[in-house]
Order: C-alpha cells, then sequence, then structure tokens
C-alpha cells in the first residue's frame, strides 16, 4: 500500500510479510482463493469508525435532539441492516423491497424513513402494515392515497414533507437534487410546499412532524446543505404564523463526499466540520424565527459506507490497442456501473504483491460487451501479470446496489472482515439463480 491510498483504504488495511494486502486481519489473496473474484469485502472497523464519528460530531454540535439515519440506497442487506441497527441508527429505504430487507434484518420499524417520489400504494400499504416510523411525502397526490390507507387502517401516519429548496449544488448532474427542475420534491417558490402543508394539517390520516430536503451527492462544501436547512426553517415560521403548527424534526439530508482517487482527498473538510456548520445554520435559524429547535437528522449513505469497502479483480490478459494498454479483470460495468453513468473515477493497486517496477499506464477493462467497460481510465500501475489481484478502493458505496446481470452477469460475493475472521454476508449468484424467475 502506498501513503497515497491511506486516505482511500479501510482504515485496518495493512501488508503481510510477502506483500499481500490485508484488510481486518484477514488476507485478500487468500479471500479471493477461498470465495473467488469479483468479490466485494467489507471492513467492520471502518464502518464502525464512520458512524461513530457523524454521532459523535451531532452531539458535540448541536445542543438538541438529533439522529443518524442511513441511506440504505448506497447499499443494503441483511448484514448491513442488522449493523446500522446495533449502531442506533434510523434507516432510509426507497422502496418495497429496501423495506422487506431492512425488516428481515431485525432493523426496527419505528426508526425506518420510507423515501421515494413515486411510492405506489401497495408500498405505501406496506409502510403502513410494518409501521415504518416516518413516510416522506414527495407530492400532493402521494400525501391523498396516503391519507386514505391510512384511515382505512384506522392509523395516523407520522409524516414528514419533501421540500425543493432550489438550492444547486457543485456536483455531477445526475447526483443533483436540490434545483427548481429536479423531479424531487415539493416547489418552495411557487408556494406548493406550504399548499401541501396545509392540506397535511387538515387531514386526520398523517401527522405532519417534519420537513425534509436533499440537494445532491458527493457534496464537498457545506454551504448549499446550510442554505437549504435555513429555507426549510423560513417554510416552518411561514406555516407556524399562519396555522400554529410547530416544526419537531428537521431534516436536510446528506451527500457528502467521499473520495475516490488520492488527490480527491485533499481539501475535502472533515465530517465534524461539515456537521457543524449545518448545525449552526439550523440553530441560527431558529433563533431568526423564533422556533423551538426541532430533532435534527442527517442522513449520509455513501460517507459511512464507501471506505469501508474494497472490490477485488483478478487480473486476466494485458492487450495492446492502438497506442493504449489494457488490462482485463473479471468484473466491471455489471457490478460497478458508475464510471459508465457518471464518468466515475477509481484508483486500483495490486493486492497479491508488491513490485518495485516502474509503472505502466493502462486502462482497466471488464468482460462486458460495451466499449464503457473500462473502469479505470489511464492509471499507472506495475506492470500486471495473468491472475495478478486489483483492489479497488472506495467501493463500498453505489456498487453493489446498482450492479446488475448484465450479460447474465453473476453478481459476486461479499464478506465480512473483522478480528482477523473473514464472514460471508451476500453469497456469488449461480446460473440457477438467473433462471429462477424464468416460465
Amino acid at each position: 500500500m502506498t501513503p497515497d491510498h491511506r486516505e482511500l483504504l479501510p482504515i485496518s488495511a495493512a501488508r503481510a510479510a510477502n506483500g499481500a494486502l490485508t484488510l481486518g486481519g484477514c488476507s485478500l489473496a487468500e479471500l479471493a482463493e477461498r470465495y473467488g473474484t469479483p468479490l466485494y469485502i467489507y471492513d467492520a472497523a471502518t464502518l464502525d469508525r464512520a458512524a461513530a464519528s457523524y454521532q459523535a460530531a451531532l452531539a458535540n454540535a448541536y445542543p438538541a435532539a438529533w439522529e443518524v439515519a442511513y441511506a440504505a440506497k448506497a447499499w443494503l442487506n441483511t448484514a448491513t441492516a442488522r449493523w446500522a441497527a446495533s449502531h442506533g441508527l434510523g434507516l432510509d429505504v426507497v422502496s418495497a423491497g429496501e423495506l422487506a430487507i431492512a425488516l428481515h434484518g431485525g432493523f426496527p420499524a419505528e426508526r425506518i424513513h420510507f423515501h421515494g417520489n413515486n411510492k405506489q400504494p401497495a408500498e405505501l400499504a406496506a409502510a403502513l402494515a410494518a409501521g415504518v416510523g416516518r413516510i416522506v411525502v414527495d407530492h400532493a397526490g402521494e400525501l391523498a392515497v396516503l391519507n386514505e390507507l391510512a384511515l382505512a387502517r384506522g392509523a395516523r401516519q407520522p409524516i414528514w414533507l419533501r421540500v425543493n429548496p432550489d438550492v444547486d449544488a457543485d456536483t455531477h448532474g445526475h447526483t443533483r437534487t436540490g434545483h427548481a427542475a429536479s423531479k424531487f420534491g415539493l416547489g418552495l417558490a411557487d408556494g406548493t410546499a406550504e399548499a401541501v402543508a396545509r392540506q397535511a394539517l387538515a387531514m386526520p390520516g398523517v401527522a405532519l412532524l417534519g420537513l425534509h430536503c436533499h440537494v445532491g451527492s458527493q457534496l464537498r462544501a457545506a454551504a448549499p446543505l446550510a442554505l437549504a436547512a435555513q429555507r426549510l426553517l423560513e417554510l416552518a415560521a411561514q406555516l407556524h404564523a399562519a396555522t400554529g403548527w410547530r416544526l419537531a424534526e428537521l431534516s436536510p439530508g446528506g451527500g457528502w463526499a467521499v473520495p475516490y482517487e488520492p488527490q480527491q482527498a485533499l481539501g475535502l473538510p472533515a465530517i465534524d466540520d461539515y456537521v457543524s456548520q449545518v448545525a449552526a445554520a439550523v440553530v441560527a435559524g431558529c433563533q431568526r424565527h423564533d422556533l423551538a429547535l426541532p430533532r435534527l437528522v442527517l442522513e449520509p449513505g455513501r460517507s459511512l459506507v464507501a471506505r469501508a469497502g474494497v472490490a477485488l479483480y483478478s487480473v486476466g490478459a494485458v492487450k495492446q490497442a492502438g497506442d493504449v494498454i489494457y488490462a482485463f479483470i473479471d468484473g466491471g460495468l455489471a457490478d460497478n456501473p458508475r464510471p459508465a453513468l457518471y464518468d466515475a473515477r477509481y484508483s486500483a493497486l495490486l493486492a497479491n504483491r508488491l513490485s518495485d517496477e516502474p509503472p505502466q499506464r493502462v486502462h482497466v477493462a471488464g468482460p462486458y460487451c460495451e466499449t464503457g467497460d473500462v473502469l479505470i481510465h489511464a492509471i499507472d500501475l506495475p506492470p500486471l501479470r495473468m491472475s495478478d489481484l486489483l483492489a479497488v478502493p472506495a467501493s463500498g458505496a453505489y456498487q453493489l446496489s446498482m450492479a446488475s446481470n448484465y450479460n447474465a452477469a453473476l453478481r459476486p460475493a461479499v464478506v465480512w472482515v473483522e478480528h482477523g475472521q473473514a464472514r460471508l454476508i451476500q453469497r456469488r449468484e449461480t446460473a440457477a439463480d438467473l433462471l429462477r424467475r424464468d416460465e
């Protein structure tokens, strides 16, 4: 491991005497031999530290009640649901499938927030039946359906309203979620958010407790989040003046950035700094509008789990093509579509040995039938040999959750490492899995 990779790899990463990379005290070469590749490895120590960092930051910065809720879309399976529950986190889900996984993992339903901009009636009914703590309403039509479903059950469902704060963020266009033309949330500028809030307050099947927004992902500055929180507090003040309603809970979302390449770590503020700026904005806004401090809910996903995960691939052929060299690996587009979707950049390092040979510039490409199946463009690596292992850091978020069966690929196995022990938490798919749904 080079010093450049220390900020990207899990905190337990080390090199064994034979040069093999280890995580959680486990040799990646031995894990590859035992479980095959592609293989995803999650380091428990890194996950634990990330959760503790958020919780400590909020405890230090915010003088009222707070919660850290894991945004499960980053990646969810039974093991991560259990981990989040055991660390006192809330959980954001965006589908009936994610809800089912969370419940299967024993996650307390009352700590679940159900998000989504087009929840189907069956999904809302499932959330009500499960006793989900908060349903985050995206539009007036959903509010009306939810009210009727709740009344039919004789229930009064606690809700938040998702508000579009019209705050742009300096991030990739595909991950901006708070600008005026976003598909998410109720508009502030045109009065929609206030009008729907008034409707909610008049409905007997719902209890409006809070306001929510999300401005984007991979944010490297807290200012957009602070501005969004201020705008939600302005709406809360308007509603209080007009109706007497009091804001009990406020969620300005998540979206804090993580580095994928060594240079991206430079200048990225620490989680403490980000949390303190958002908390200060909420406190100042409440003082300005004479509002009691609400329960503050932050919803990190990527910044909780990305660094904890490493993707491990086996190298196949190394091939000259024109003026470029391709190093082929046994994964890529099917298990990680982010480079094709977002031009996402990654780093990589040899995991099975050390090398002092001069580096060679290569494109790390997968086996799938797409020109865009290039995981890493133009990276300098030691000359690679067939059966070498490449470790790709910062692979814990939005890879497995976006993985597909393109070209009938089998989705990879996942292991959890801790104190020198590896535990399989998701087996590799088989051809039988692919055929199970066919008639």
